[in-house]
């Protein structure tokens, strides 16, 4: 009887920790605008960023179906991101992504393309399935990254966004959990929290009632 107790203490553990899921929260800053925070939350199956309120807006990456779900809940619309097809890289392409120095708990890297600094920041050995799901993400959005940046006016078409958003966009996270983040545009994202808590499967369900939508892929 106590061996059979002990087996189903050591089940139920294992169940409650299977069930627990990260919460990252980083200040983020676009360009000329205000800083603001963004909570995700990471769990084998899902990934969910928003604003740090339960019932507001979210982006959702399922990833064993690889989609990602844009919940605009006024518009009571829920836009769906499939993987698409990215063209050929152009001849030479060749961005640089490099570690040097032990800074805040990180390294510092930079990544680069023909001499230009796209990103920059610090990244830990820490949390490395969070920062899969974001390489994850990414990767899923990519194709729809290339359609925005080729409908953009050739005076916007900058390589950096190819290397950020198209096709390198999850190499920075291979290093790690981003700690620091500065993006060539100006663009900012620090680190503030990490924390473990109990998955709230409510929080990865696309509310019902909301028309879903494909996007163009």
């Amino acid at each position: 009887m106590r061996k059979a107790l002990i087996g189903l203490f050591v089940l139920c553990t294992g169940a409650a920790r299977a069930a627990d899921m990260t919460v990252l929260r980083y200040v983020d800053q676009d360009p000329g605008g205000p800083p603001y925070v963004t909570r995700i939350l990471v769990t084998p199956a899902f990934m969910r960023m928003d604003s740090g309120e339960d019932t507001g807006d979210f982006t959702l990456l399922d990833r064993k179906k690889r989609v990602v779900i844009n919940i605009m809940r006024d518009s009571r619309l829920a836009m769906v991101f499939a993987p698409g097809a990215l063209p050929p890289k152009p001849v030479g392409w060749k961005p640089g992504l490099v570690e040097d120095r032990v800074e805040r708990g990180g390294r510092h890297f930079t990544l680069t393309v023909k001499g230009v600094v796209c990103s920059e920041g610090i990244a830990a050995r820490h949390a490395l399935d969070a920062a899969r799901a974001m390489a994850e993400q990414k990767s899923i959005l990519a194709a729809t990254q290339y359609r925005v940046w080729k409908a953009s006016p050739p005076e916007l078409q900058h390589d950096c966004d190819l290397a950020n958003q198209v096709w390198n966009a999850g190499d920075t996270l291979t290093l790690g959990l981003p700690l620091e983040e500065r993006e060539f545009t100006g663009r900012t994202r620090t680190f503030e929290s990490e924390t473990r808590q109990p998955a709230n499967p409510e929080l990865f369900r696309v509310p019902e009632g909301l028309a879903q939508v494909n996007a163009p892929s």
